[in-house]
């Protein structure tokens, strides 16, 4: 008889294979503690309001507080983010939570003078601000808040905006509670015995060999979200209308000018992006007839895209063998880099694997308290997952190096750049495997391990960067978002995306509904580009020395100090034009050549 398998509780896991949030509270009662210490001082703060203005030294003094107050808050509320995702069912972890937001919202609500009063001050008279030396751990801080002058309104109203900061992110909340908490799959009957099927094992069964196995997974799956459409819709469309008040009250042309230009980041690259893409969809279609023939298909399904084509090649890595093939992999990163990551992968960093109620998927969480934190739902047969806890552990480094050389105000990179950082170690990682196969196909299977990265990365998210696009485009037109309205647009860019190849099931138009990052808008072209950015640097370091190492790391060092796209001008990369995207794409032409090459040599 097939076994059944089972998912822990929160209370079964090992304590060794959780993370040690003692970096940033020992115990819950020094979390509480330290909670009401922010919330009475908040009040301190009204005492620096109208008097920005009357010299460099008052005006530090303000920061001076302020900033010990957001490392406070940002500790706390980082704590409290992470026990949430431990079991985001849990009553416990969600009052943590609702408290915490309460108390920063309060703070962000007494803060909001803030920025218009330093915008208010006379030009002249802040531009002598900046040359004093009193005011040099502010300088980089205050030259990008002065950029936003435009679009910051008056105090009354920058008070009423930050009251808002609970209520706005109340479609994300509800989206993640139904779909990681309410939501029940069932299970599914595998070789390896029941399993039951959640937002965590979803990928692992699409990856499975026995085609009927995945069919019944996709579409149980999708047969639940169905369930749900109009409450996904209208969370949906909640969302992008909160995104559309945002950009208009702040006097954006459009949400997306409002979301690129925190990160200085030009909208004609949004743009090109999406033309660059699109003018190589048939390479990507090119593959997927590939892919149908290998797998002796007459049409292929959406369920049949991530299985590895090689279906002899299996691998079982333990997490301890995983973090040894990793630290390997890294080794032209230096010595330093690699201690500093394996030791943080093994001792504390990270919650390892899925338990009931833990969210889905797996982040890295830094702050410049504690650890960058690391959330996995590792599986030990699932090659993806070394790669992904490889993809974090790039985060949490690029965290580790930002907080030791820059302070509080300049350490916070950008997403822009944070993809980079992640994907790079990918690809480190995919070059050693690949020089270290030990047949054709292994090495078929590492390439076809980068194709389906390639397309899931660049292709893919870019796919979802146009839908967000045209749903907000929709949405500023007059055009209300509704269950049918929304389907029809993102089946359309699934039929162009995917092309002639695949024939697509009735609830298949359902995946743009579940996909977590559409609430936070405008993100997942960053993917894509930090993709491409990382294959460019990863080359260089790859064929390069201890010149080209340095660069890099230097990248890692910079933080938040410089905009996205100037940090990685000074590492080798100019994402500022198409040449890093059209660079990518040309790999993954040679890397589909070099499949069809390997293939036809094993047949």
């Amino acid at each position: 008889m097939k076994s059944k398998i089972t998912i822990k509780l929160r209370s079964d896991v090992l304590e060794s294979d959780k993370w040690d949030l003692a970096g940033l509270f020992q115990t819950e009662e020094d979390w509480e503690k330290a909670l009401i210490i922010l919330e009475k001082d908040i009040p301190q703060i009204k005492n620096y309001k109208g008097t920005l203005h009357k010299s460099a030294s008052q005006l530090k003094d303000c920061l001076d507080l302020v900033t010990k107050m957001e490392i406070q808050d940002e500790r706390l509320g980082n704590y409290a983010f992470l026990r949430n995702t431990e079991d985001v069912g849990d009553s416990k972890g969600q009052d943590r939570l609702s408290r915490y937001m309460r108390v920063t919202s309060l703070f962000g609500t007494e803060l909001s003078f803030l920025n218009p009063e330093i915008q208010a001050i006379d030009e002249n008279i802040i531009t002598g601000y900046l040359k004093e030396n009193i005011l040099g751990d502010y300088k980089i801080m205050l030259t990008k808040l002065l950029r936003f002058k435009p679009h910051v309104l008056s105090g009354k109203e920058e008070k009423l905006l930050a009251m808002q900061t609970e209520s706005r992110q109340t479609p994300g909340k509800v989206f993640t509670a139904l779909t990681d908490v309410d939501m029940e799959f069932g299970t599914i009957a595998t070789t390896e015995g029941e399993i039951p099927l959640s937002q965590s094992t979803f990928g692992m069964l699409l990856i499975d060999k026995d085609r009927s196995v995945r069919e019944k997974a996709y579409k149980q799956f999708y047969a639940n979200f169905s369930k749900h459409k109009n409450t996904l819709a209208s969370l949906y469309a909640g969302s992008v209308q909160q995104d559309i008040y945002q950009a208009k009250v702040r006097d954006y042309p459009s949400t997306r000018a409002h979301k690129l230009f925190p990160d200085n980041v030009p909208e004609s690259v949004y743009e090109n992006l999406v033309k660059v893409i699109h003018e190589n969809l048939p390479l990507l279609h090119k593959y997927y007839t590939f892919r149908r023939k290998k797998l002796g298909l007459n049409k292929l399904k959406h369920w049949d895209v991530y299985v590895p084509l090689l279906s002899s090649i299996s691998t079982n890595y333990s997490y301890e063998e995983a973090v040894e093939l990793i630290d390997k992999a890294l080794s032209p990163l230096g010595d330093e880099y690699r201690s500093i990551l394996k030791k943080g992968l093994l001792d504390g960093w990270v919650d390892r694997y899925e338990n009931k109620g833990k969210r889905s998927g797996a982040f890295s969480s830094g702050g410049y308290t504690g650890n960058p934190y690391i959330m996995m739902n590792y599986k030990e047969t699932v090659l993806r997952d070394i790669f992904t806890l490889a993809h974090e552990g790039g985060h949490s480094m690029h965290s580790f190096y930002s907080v030791k050389n820059n302070n509080f105000q300049n350490y916070n990179y950008t997403i822009f750049e944070a993809e980079v950082a992640s994907t790079f170690n990918e690809q480190l990682l995919a070059d050693y495997l690949y020089k270290n196969a030990d047949s054709n196909d292994m090495k078929a299977y590492i390439i076809g391990k980068r194709i389906d990265d390639i397309i899931a990365t660049i292709f893919r998210q870019t796919m979802f960067a146009e839908f967000e696009h045209e749903a907000h485009a929709m949405v500023e037109k007059g055009i209300p978002i509704t269950v049918d309205s929304i389907r029809k647009k993102y089946r359309e860019l699934m039929e162009l995306y995917f092309g002639p190849e695949m024939e697509l099931e009735e609830e298949s138009d359902m995946e743009g509904l579940r996909i977590p990052h559409f609430y936070r808008s405008y993100y997942v072209y960053k993917y894509a580009t930090g993709l491409s950015a990382a294959i460019a640097l990863s080359e260089k370091v790859l064929k390069g020395g201890e010149s080209e190492q340095k660069d890099y790391l230097n990248f890692l060092k910079s933080g938040g100090s410089k905009y996205p796209i100037d940090s990685l001008k000074l590492a080798g990369v100019d994402m500022s034009n198409p040449e890093p995207v059209k660079a990518a794409m040309k790999v993954f032409e040679d890397l589909l050549n070099e499949m069809t090459e390997l293939m036809e040599l094993m047949e």
